[in-house]
């Protein structure tokens, strides 16, 4: 997939999305966040593809949403209900980061620079984030009178806690990324020089693994978040009576017993 703002291209069984508008500070219009789902969710649909990383040209990954493009949709707004409008509005971007969540092929954020706003309510969507040294996060939606609508309140709090996440709501103040990692925020803080390499490593690592057990551990943590105990494991046990009679575990124990690499398949 390739247009204006969202490009993609793949290495290997990697797929690498790309914001690219670099002259606005890679601002998010409705738009870009359809086109960015609809080019993570399709890579379900490959079976060569085991892992996304999602990369951003320029210094900065992204400023948050597009101003003008808010100001724009709201002035079509007609006759509407202004509340009402609002709520769709903030739904339809609800949307496009819940696509990018249910994708079972894993996603990596490469993270550069500035992760402000809307920003960093997309990348709490992905699975897995690593950040450059120079990189700081903020989710300033409080000075302007705001809150966080497009799940940052949320995935923020089950990402780092529900402390934390009110440390940097409430205050709207940037955290670098050493802070990030301490919190669990991003999961790997490398040079500048390396972001893109190092988060292709590690797409790399996990597509070496069976696919279908990544996307089924996946499915595990993400919708076990707020089951008790007994029901997730029991989520567990299906999961695993799934696997069992699949042809890649058959593979990993021939490998085993052969002392090969596997060459998973996903089936």
């Amino acid at each position: 997939m390739s247009n204006q703002w969202i490009t993609s291209r793949t290495a290997g069984n990697v797929r690498i999305v790309t914001i690219n508008r670099p002259e606005k500070r890679n601002a998010l219009t409705p738009q870009m966040m359809d086109d960015l789902a609809a080019a993570v969710r399709a890579v379900d649909d490959e079976p060569q593809i085991r892992a996304v990383v999602v990369t951003a040209e320029g210094p900065i990954f992204s400023a948050g949403i597009d101003v003008m493009s808010l100001a724009e949709s709201q002035g079509n707004v007609g006759e509407q209900n202004p509340a009402r409008w609002l709520r769709r509005f903030a739904e339809r971007l609800q949307h496009d980061l819940d696509v990018i969540e249910a994708t079972e092929v894993p996603v990596i954020g490469a993270l550069q620079g500035q992760v402000v706003g809307m920003g960093l309510e997309l990348v709490l969507s992905f699975d897995l984030r690593v950040a450059s040294e120079e990189c700081k996060f903020s989710i300033p939606e409080s000075r302007m009178g705001l809150v966080a609508d497009v799940g940052g309140t949320t995935r923020l709090s089950r990402v780092v806690g529900p402390s934390r996440a009110k440390d940097m709501l409430l205050t709207a103040r940037s955290i670098d990324a050493q802070e990030a990692l301490q919190w669990g925020l991003v999961n790997r803080v490398v040079p500048t020089a390396q972001l893109t390499d190092a988060a292709v490593k590690l797409a790399e690592q996990i597509a070496q693994n069976a696919p279908l057990a990544v996307g089924l551990a996946k499915l595990i943590v993400d919708q076990g978040d707020g089951l008790d105990k007994r029901t997730q494991m029991a989520f567990e046990r299906w999961a695993q009576s799934q696997l069992i009679t699949s042809a890649d575990v058959q593979e990993a124990v021939m490998a085993f017993l052969s002392k090969r690499p596997a060459k998973f398949e996903g089936r």
